[in-house]
């Protein structure tokens, strides 16, 4: 079909209402087709890539309080300043924004996204939910009444039945979601919810769906034109969550046939052409044991997982969203649309997985990706993971003619990529893949939460290896800093003893030269032999116990980062410092914050009586709320924050009396 003039919206250069790896996929698209590109920045992202590589760039002001990359008029500001006549918002908040959508329709601007009318029909769960349910659509039995009371919301989840899910009507990404297993929860959850809907999307109401026992959370891709042609790119399989929050994806499904992605993805394009929806967007199911399928949702913007449809099908669905939003046609039909192979995306994420899946900040001290994969990201080695965003700092993306060809090529990646300096979910990501569940394609919703223990478990192994090799290390790089060459210093055969801590852990060992780059290393029973080929300064390679093999590091003082065999390990060496001090782990009576975090409730006020395990303190770090609770009972002496304060992490927060009981038994 071809355009005529007066559907055209042309445009040359896109301000990117967006940061990270997001801007960059953005402006790699758009050069691609000719346009110039414009970022736009916090103080905090000052010297991120995004604004790096980008043809011009706008600082819009402070990441906190007032969340710099959602204030729409400071960027609709700097689209003025910079000349640009189009905005991509990504695919964040604003993309879901009807007021961003407008804002930039009255400025004049060409919006790369569907219309304020089409992201108020369906970027609202309680509003598209019903438009559904009037189109014949299935969903999920469930609440979206304009009675927002407690009282109200606490009945109606008892008519439907527990569990049941509470669910922000705005935003999406798991943001405002909790999962209510009986009415003694719901209150508190409940509050939990409306408080991060609110600093998330700025508005607390939500919606009640009964909890579907262990589903598959299946999401079809469509595009549509202003022409009038829709189509579906197919299905992704998101299960793979934590906290409601996608962390692995792939496409196709392995629980979905042709027949049914052909159902699926009908009703996905009948949806779209009933509210006369324009650009990329995507409608979201529960798919149930049996095979039936359950609307949720519809994100009315690119998705984060987009990759591993463009993998399937060879598309580029930005260069798409470009062309629709110019006013073109889409370039391709339904029947034209081919499915090639398996892919797989994972979310490498900010984040200790050992402990509730903390998002974490800092400096990533190294960094390096693996070339034989797709990898979305906007880091260097040196560069800030700042607290204020998402956890989510890279995508990692296979490609195979099977699904076994791509776990295993995800797999290798993930054992290849060095990330070092700040903790994330790497060797969590890896074992997920690794699971018999999930290599059987198996898995579903409930897949992390069934098998949470194995998904834990450490590798022991190897970082009893990776203890050895950080003690030749630690010697080996103590002092001055060391040219590539090694073996320049005198042998002897009296052994050095080390203490260190390896991820919180104290272990001592005992090192002897025996000849020139052979070490003999011990710690508590085990022993080990290591013979150093060559050492740099970030890699080395040795043999250990008879296999040649090799590590990543970065030393910092007395911070040793290792990478090896996938692990990133973190070394403090003790060796000289003074005994570390007893009681530093909650029973002491004082709450920590678990992360650099704001304060965004306080449960508890000064002279209160505390149970052990009571909620006192809320955080809110990258998006997400963090519940402090209690270590011991007794009596609060002393608040130190308030609402609104940003923390550092390690901060005391509360302090607590121990109760009587408690001292007695401590």
């Amino acid at each position: 079909m071809t355009a005529s003039t007066s559907t055209l919206t042309p445009f040359r250069k896109i301000l990117i209402a967006n940061r990270g790896e997001i801007a960059l996929r953005i402006i790699r698209s758009a050069r691609a087709l000719g346009y110039r590109t414009v970022a736009v920045y916090s103080t905090a992202d000052a010297g991120a890539r995004h604004v790096r590589e980008a043809d011009q760039a706008v600082c819009i002001g402070e990441p906190l309080p007032a969340q710099s990359y959602l204030r729409i008029p400071a960027i609709i500001e700097a689209a003025k300043l910079s000349g640009a006549d189009a905005v991509h918002p990504g695919y964040g908040f604003l993309a879901e924004n009807e007021d961003f959508a407008q804002a930039c329709q009255d400025a004049g601007l060409v919006f790369i996204g569907p219309s304020a009318e089409a992201i108020v029909s369906m970027g609202n769960k309680a509003g598209a939910k019903t438009l559904m349910q009037a189109a014949g659509v299935p969903c999920i039995p469930g609440y979206q009444g304009d009675d927002q009371g407690e009282e109200r919301l606490a009945a109606e989840a008892v008519r439907i039945g527990f569990p049941v899910m509470i669910k922000a009507t705005a935003g999406g990404g798991g943001r405002g979601m909790r999962l209510v297993p009986s009415a003694k929860e719901f209150p508190e959850l409940l509050r939990s919810a409306r408080s991060e809907a609110q600093s998330a999307f700025g508005d607390p109401e939500v919606i009640l769906e009964r909890a579907i026992v262990e589903p598959r959370h299946i999401e079809i891709q469509v595009f549509a034109d202003r022409h009038g042609n829709a189509i579906h790119l197919g299905e992704r399989d998101c299960s793979v969550q934590r906290r409601h929050q996608k962390l692995i994806e792939e496409a196709p499904s392995p629980a979905v046939d042709a027949e049914l992605r052909a159902r699926m993805g009908a009703t996905a394009v009948a949806a779209v052409r009933a509210i006369r929806y324009e650009g990329a967007g995507t409608l979201e199911f529960l798919l149930d044991a049996e095979g039936n399928y359950y609307f949720m949702e519809m994100n009315t913007r690119l998705q984060v997982e987009h990759p591993v449809t463009e993998a399937i099908t060879g598309l580029d669905l930005v260069a798409l969203q470009l062309r629709v939003a110019g006013g073109e046609p889409l370039p391709i039909t339904q029947e034209q649309v081919k499915f090639n192979g398996h892919a797989i995306e994972v979310r490498l994420c900010a984040e200790d997985a050992d402990k509730g899946f903390m998002p974490q900040s800092g400096t990533m001290a190294l960094w390096a990706m693996p070339a034989q994969l797709r990898v979305e990201h906007a880091l260097r080695s040196g560069g800030e993971i700042p607290p204020y965003y998402d956890s989510m700092i890279a995508k990692v993306i296979s490609h195979g003619d099977t699904r076994e060809a791509a776990r295993r090529q995800l797999m290798a990646g993930l054992e290849d990529a060095v990330a070092l300096g700040v903790t994330t979910n790497q060797a969590f990501l890896h074992r997920c893949l690794s699971h018999a569940v999930f290599a059987a394609g198996g898995a579903t919703t409930a897949f992390i939460a069934q098998n949470q223990d194995a998904l834990l478990a450490p590798d022991t192994e190897a970082r009893a290896r990776a203890a050895a090799i950080a003690a030749v290390l630690l010697y080996e790089t103590t002092g001055a800093r060391r040219a590539p060459a090694i073996g320049r210093r005198m042998t002897h055969s009296l052994p050095i003893s080390l203490r260190f801590e390896v991820e919180g852990s104290a272990l001592s060992a005992s090192i002897v030269l025996r000849q020139q780059r052979h070490f003999e290393v011990s710690i508590g029973d085990a022993a080990h032999v290591i013979e150093l080929a060559e050492i740099g300064e970030h890699a080395a390679r040795f043999v250990c116990d008879g296999l040649y093999e090799s590590a990543a590091f970065h030393r910092d003082g007395a911070t040793l980062l290792l990478h090896f065999r996938g692990i990133p390990v973190r070394i403090e060496d003790k060796t000289r410092a003074a005994t570390t001090r007893q009681g530093e782990a909650g029973g002491d009576g004082k709450v920590r914050a678990s992360m650099n975090g704001r304060v965004v409730a306080v449960m508890a006020a000064v002279g209160d009586m505390v149970e052990a395990g009571q909620p006192v303190v809320t955080l809110e770090a990258m998006k997400m709320e963090h519940i402090h609770a209690a270590p011991v009972a007794g009596k609060v002496i002393a608040l130190h924050v308030k609402t609104g304060d940003q923390v550092a992490a390690s901060r005391v927060v509360v302090e607590i009396e121990v109760a009587a009981k408690d001292a007695v038994a401590a």
